[in-house]
């Protein structure tokens, strides 16, 4: 599928996934998944932006972020990878690149994508077959969202707070989310627009950002799934 340039705007969630080069691992112990959140954690703050959900897999993470200024994604990403890939090569004595080029990326309309954008990311490694459920893999917002477990990176959405009156009837309702398949047509959708940079919208919405920025945005090409190599996306 042909990928589309990135265009961010101030207040609209972004959904990034950035993979190791040649599908190669980018984490290899416990240390580096922690280190990792811990420059992002700076990197959000730095750069003001709020984050939703993510999961960070063996050669690659997702992210769903909401920048509040047009460079904040760009700069967020290059202060992780700035700091990230010089620990892994120090770490574990190599050279090289670290990334597959460019992270790939797609803007997310909050109603009515958000929260399936969110579901999709935590059932990576249940899609992989790493885990049987979301709850059983470590690295990933689900402990946050699901459960209540503390985590400094993490910021609460509307749509999140809406789905309960306070936070153990919050928690109930997201869990509940998890208790049915997610269709295959709308993980292939969310697949399909981060991968070709399209964003994950309605067309009504889709028009109303081409014309904020006075650009053809293009949209994600439908159809079945890729087979992959390396399962969980």
């Amino acid at each position: 599928m042909p990928r589309k340039p990135s265009f961010y705007m101030p207040g609209v969630p972004v959904h990034i996934v950035q993979r190791g080069n040649n599908k190669n691992a980018i984490f290899f112990d416990e240390i580096d998944y922690a280190a990792y959140l811990e420059w992002l954690k700076e990197a959000l703050k730095r750069y003001d932006c709020q984050l939703y959900a993510y999961v960070s897999m063996t050669n690659h993470v997702h992210l769903l972020v909401t920048p509040n200024t047009k460079e904040s994604i760009s700069r967020m990403m290059q202060y992780v990878g700035r700091r990230y890939v010089p620990y892994i090569n120090h770490q574990y004595n190599r050279t090289g690149t670290l990334w597959e080029g460019r992270y790939k990326s797609s803007l997310v309309q909050e109603e009515p994508y958000l929260l399936a954008c969110m579901r999709y990311i935590e059932l990576n490694p249940v899609r992989a077959k790493m885990v049987k459920t979301a709850s059983d893999y470590q690295w990933s917002s689900y402990h946050f969202n699901a459960l209540g477990q503390e985590d400094e990176l993490m910021t609460e959405h509307p749509l999140y707070l809406s789905l309960g009156q306070n936070e153990l009837s919050r928690k109930k309702a997201y869990r509940s989310l998890f208790s049915k398949h997610m269709a295959d047509d709308q993980t292939e959708e969310i697949r399909a627009a981060w991968q070709t940079g399209a964003p994950l919208a309605t067309d009504h919405f889709k028009a109303q950002i081409e014309k904020t920025l006075n650009t053809k945005i293009g949209y994600a090409t439908r159809g079945r799934p890729k087979k992959v190599t390396h399962k969980g996306h």
